[in-house]
């Protein structure tokens, strides 16, 4: 059902639901798992894949860190390093890797927090016709 599923990362705790939540799926499915997190910083978003930053570093040893983990549990996985602005990388790679399925936690924000820390998760949902799955995160 789900060849490829992409799990859109933050580098945050709250990354850890979706994570032990693809890999019980991508097991069931035998999916193939890409891993991709966006830079968005200044570096990131004004030098692109020239970027040279602690933050751009930070995210790299992260994605390894949870490839890894997948390969330790014999779940094929990519990672993937993007820069720019989170929702539309997230859309752009999705289409252009043709994945089945596009995972990502949400941090449950309502209205006034969403204007304050991100709209990412309503962006990607209204903006692609790839399925969706959002997972909450506990407070």
């Amino acid at each position: 059902m789900y060849k490829k599923i992409l799990i859109a990362l933050d580098s945050t705790p709250t990354d850890r639901v979706i994570i032990e939540h693809v890999k019980q799926l991508a097991k069931l499915a035998s999916s193939m798992v890409v891993l991709l997190h966006v830079a968005d910083g200044w570096a990131a978003r004004t030098f692109g894949q020239d970027a040279v930053s602690p933050e751009v570093e930070e995210d790299t040893v992260y994605l390894k860190k949870i490839k890894d983990e997948f390969r330790l549990e014999n779940i094929q996985t990519e990672a993937e390093l993007a820069y720019g602005e989170p929702a539309n990388e997230i859309i752009k790679y999705a289409n252009r890797e043709s994945c089945d399925l596009i995972a990502m936690s949400t941090h449950g924000h309502r209205f006034l927090s969403d204007l304050l820390y991100g709209t990412t998760v309503p962006k990607v949902r209204h903006s692609t016709s790839i399925p969706v799955l959002l997972i909450k995160a506990a407070k």
